[in-house]
């Protein structure tokens, strides 16, 4: 179906010259000004890299406990600690430091970062608990303890919501109800 072919533009034209489609009313005016045209990419999306991409996987890799950190969100305030990493690595490689020394290098800054937010936090629990308050939330908390953490709602959920009491009390009934036919049958 070659007449299929093409833009909008193109294929009205098509239907137009064939006398299959009555002329419209904007195909004048649009043949006048036409849509830009892009380039095609034959239907494949490319993927979007980033210069401290390359830094980002080596920073995972050398902190796998850092994964739970989103390192796509580039534009947020806080960006994440493999973005901030890649990112000096970049500035120091401009600079003209070897590759490992700025790898060592941001790695020692982001280490330095992390103890200093450590004891800051652990101050800030200590002084509330001396005023008795509840203490903020962790700024690097671990990742099984974040996956804990939203997975708590759930397991108490089993015990106290009542569709779900409903369910295990069917489930129970069947139970004793294939125990009780075991029983008579064999």
């Amino acid at each position: 179906m070659s007449f299929m072919k093409g833009d909008m533009l193109t294929r009205t034209r098509k239907l137009v010259k064939g006398l299959a489609k009555a002329e419209p009313v904007w195909l004048k005016a649009m043949e006048r000004a036409p849509p830009p045209t892009f380039p095609s990419l034959g239907g494949k999306v490319q993927k979007i890299s980033l210069p401290e991409d390359v830094y980002v996987q080596k920073f995972f890799k050398k902190h796998p406990d850092s994964k739970y950190h989103d390192a796509i969100k580039i534009s947020s305030f806080n960006p994440p600690p493999a973005r901030v990493f890649g990112w000096r690595v970049l500035e120091l490689k401009e600079q003209g430091v070897s590759e490992e020394d700025a790898m060592a290098v941001a790695n020692m800054e982001y280490r330095a970062e992390k103890k200093a937010k450590k004891t800051a936090y652990a101050r800030l629990k200590q002084i509330a608990r001396l005023q008795r308050k509840r203490p903020p939330p962790n700024p690097y908390p671990s990742a099984i303890k974040e996956i804990q953490a939203e997975e708590r709602k759930h397991v108490r959920a089993r015990f106290f919501d009542p569709e779900i009491l409903q369910i295990v009390q069917k489930m129970k009934a069947e139970k004793g109800a294939n125990m009780q036919e075991r029983m008579r049958g064999g």
